[in-house]
């Protein structure tokens, strides 16, 4: 059975860095999209980036460009976020989720395409 499996996360202040790992069991990420999302409190989960697995063509939420980047390791199965520049809003639950390798550009910010999810890692970010 395929599991995915956060790591990471922590309290840090405002400006900080975090990696976030995530990584599967049960079986590989290969012809995967690989997608973190994130929810705050009250708030709906939202998309943050993604990886093809084949290819390696990431995607980001315009929130997080240029301060966050997605990446990949073959060799360990896993996929890393990392979060520099990190502000308070950026404070949430991350998960991970792994859906179709198929799944085209317009499709890979909806959470109801991802059918594996993590447990999630808290990031708390303090000002």
């Amino acid at each position: 059975q395929e599991r995915l499996v956060e790591s990471g996360g922590g309290l840090v202040q405002a400006g900080g860095s975090l990696r976030l790992s995530c990584t599967a069991s049960g079986r590989t990420f290969s012809s995967r999209t690989i997608t973190w999302f994130r929810q705050a409190p009250g708030k709906e989960r939202d998309f943050v980036a993604a990886i093809k697995w084949s290819g390696g063509s990431t995607y980001y939420a315009d929130s997080v460009k240029g301060r966050f980047t997605i990446s990949r390791d073959n060799a360990k199965n896993t996929v890393y976020l990392q979060m520099n520049s990190l502000k308070p809003e950026d404070t949430a639950l991350y998960y991970c989720a792994a859906g179709p390798g198929y799944l085209p550009v317009a499709s890979i910010r909806a959470r109801q395409n991802y059918g594996y999810w993590g447990q999630g890692t808290q990031v708390t970010v303090s000002s």
